[in-house]
């Protein structure tokens, strides 16, 4: 990775080897030390515990050019995994990932938000699920299309699930008795691109998902960046319409989220005569595909707006490159004229050539980023896993004897 900070060389530094082979593959004691920044007689010594627990193994030689042959590290599948949950207001996401990022099958189960027992009913969800898996369990992580205070608290602010200061985070682990860390969902993506996807390669990026809201994830030096209150991000939120009464789920109007999210987008093409009252976004994009021609210009609107809004993200941030995902980027063939119009002309000729890519999407996505949160704590050099990220790396720590929940 570009720019990767220096590990810290005190408890940090096992666990940022093990994670680093599970999300890179094998490598050389000499490899780890410059990724990592650190000695190469430190990784030698950590490395040695590591084997002696049962952690890592030594794989092939690598032959060198005039020193000594390379003996390869890899690791160990079963030195844990982590459980990701996705919730949305009518479904839980749940999928086993793990170290090196190897998702097992995902499950769906029926949610609702309201319900007064919810995560009561989700926690039961949970337990008989993790009760099915087999190895160690490092912890759970949970993304929430919501704001959230810190992720190792997780007391989440989610209009659209109708959540107000909701004990996510604490209600899980007290069922649970594992660490569970939650965290806005689109943050949890630009989690996972950092260890498995495109934002691999960049420091600073940011993660811009569409689809029924319009989230952004920031990275800024190899960490998320959540604001003074866990709400940074709230793109969705931006007014780029003052004409549009259409009230959004925050209470204000013109909201990009409430205009070019999949509702305005629908209610824009009922509208238009391009849908019935009981179609769905797929029939929009069915639309669209077959050529029709006002439901093609509905997209290229929606991507003019949203260019407008990124490029003053762009402006704020300064990323090197933008991540474009969500369950709507299937339809992105449709707004990507319009918003590549509008986003270049209203940058300044400094960021003008800012690369923007399109993330292939599905569902597991959104688990594999909650899991995520639990799979990068070896990297959290900044803190923001708090009391739960430390939890997790105990549990990597330790020898064969974890325990599953």
């Amino acid at each position: 990775m570009r720019g990767r900070a220096t590990v810290d060389r005190g408890g940090l530094l096992p666990s940022a080897i093990l994670a680093l082979l599970g999300s890179r593959g094998s490598a050389s004691r000499a490899d780890l030390a410059r990724i990592l920044n650190v000695s190469s007689a430190t990784v030698t010594q950590v490395t040695k515990v590591l084997l002696a627990r049962g952690l890592i193994a030594e794989l092939d030689v690598t032959p060198s050019q005039g020193g000594r042959p390379a003996t390869q590290l890899g690791l160990v599948r079963s030195a844990g995994h982590a459980v990701g949950v996705k919730i949305t207001p009518d479904h839980v996401g749940v999928v086993q990932v793990e170290l090196d990022g190897t998702l097992g099958a995902p499950s769906l189960f029926p949610f609702d938000p309201g319900s007064p027992g919810c995560i009561d009913e989700l926690a039961a969800t949970l337990r008989q699920r993790i009760g099915e898996m087999s190895g160690g369990l490092l912890g759970v992580g949970v993304g929430v299309p919501g704001a959230v205070d810190a992720q190792d608290s997780g007391i989440v602010r989610a209009p659209t699930l109708g959540w107000s200061e909701m004990q996510v985070g604490p209600l899980l682990r007290g069922q649970l008795g594992v660490p569970v860390l939650v965290e806005n969902d689109v943050n949890t993506l630009a989690v996972a691109d950092r260890l498995y996807g495109l934002g691999e390669d960049f420091n600073t990026y940011i993660v811009v998902t569409i689809g029924r809201g319009i989230g952004c994830g920031v990275v800024i030096d190899g960490s998320i960046y959540r604001g003074a209150f866990g709400a940074a991000g709230e793109i969705g939120h931006t007014i780029v319409d003052l004409n549009d009464d259409q009230v959004c789920e925050c209470g204000s109007t013109g909201c990009v989220e409430a205009t070019i999210g999949d509702e305005g987008l629908l209610r824009a093409a009922r509208r238009a005569g391009v849908v019935g009252d009981g179609d769905t976004v797929a029939e929009l994009v069915a639309a669209a595909d077959a050529g029709d021609t006002a439901a093609r210009a509905l997209y290229a609107r929606a991507g003019r707006l949203l260019g407008a809004a990124l490029s003053g993200v762009v402006h704020t941030v300064d990323p090197e490159v933008i991540i474009l995902s969500g369950e709507g980027i299937s339809a992105w063939p449709h707004w990507e004229a319009g918003f590549r119009e509008m986003f270049r002309r209203h940058l300044l000729p400094r960021w003008r050539s800012i690369p923007f890519l399109v993330e292939q999407w599905d569902e597991t996505k959104w688990m594999l980023g909650a899991a995520s949160l639990v799979l990068t704590t070896p990297f959290d050099t900044v803190g923001v896993g708090g009391s739960q990220g430390r939890l997790v790396r105990d549990r990597l720590q330790r020898n064969g004897s974890m325990v599953t929940a």
